[in-house]
């Protein structure tokens, strides 16, 4: 696998609200925020660009609320911004896609010159998941780091449930077998762009 020098990491909706347990339920992954930690690092000691993603939430009640603590980026994501030598951008968003943000990410990644993503957040049957699907049809080359992010369990219609494990895995199948993305882990990532 190679990663490109100019690859952009970007890092979708690591916020303090998705702390809250009560309103979201059980998560998976609990390594998903140093998997994140790691990733942010390693590109900003490469000099690579950096582009994080804030949801705003307009949906009443929600802990990602604007102008909440609970919208805040958590602790060790807010330290890291603005630490590295590579260029960064602040994208916010109301609905799933970091592509329908403000500033727009499209804009920005063709005026950067880059063609190819790296994904990482949360959570990932959601937003990952929908910014990965946009990535891809827009034709960038979008690596998915599925160990990176997290998700929580979920119910549907019918009185279907599923597990966040069996929703991450349903992404990482409907990604990577669709070709929307390769779906790569963070050690993958990580040896990729060792010096």
């Amino acid at each position: 696998m190679e990663i490109e020098e100019n690859a952009a990491l970007v890092v979708i909706d690591v916020q303090k609200g998705f702390d809250d347990e009560g309103f979201w339920g059980r998560r998976d992954n609990p390594a998903a925020e140093e998997n994140i930690a790691a990733l942010i690092d390693r590109w900003q000691e490469t000099g690579r660009p950096v582009v994080f993603v804030r949801h705003d939430s307009a949906y009443p009640g929600s802990p990602l609320a604007a102008g909440t603590a609970g919208n805040e980026f958590k602790d060790f994501v807010e330290e890291r911004r603005g630490k590295g030598a590579g260029r960064e951008l602040l994208v916010t968003k109301t609905v799933n896609s970091a592509f329908y943000g403000e500033p727009s990410l499209d804009l920005w990644l063709t005026g950067e010159d880059v063609a190819q993503i790296v994904i990482v957040g949360i959570q990932t049957n959601m937003c990952n998941e929908t910014t990965a699907r946009m990535g891809g049809n827009l034709g960038y080359d979008v690596l998915f780091a599925i160990d990176a992010m997290h998700t929580f369990d979920l119910a549907g219609p019918f009185g279907w449930t599923a597990t966040a494990e069996e929703l991450t895995r349903a992404t990482a199948v409907s990604l990577h077998g669709g070709r929307f993305a390769r779906v790569v882990t963070t050690q993958d990532v990580l040896k990729a762009t060792a010096a």
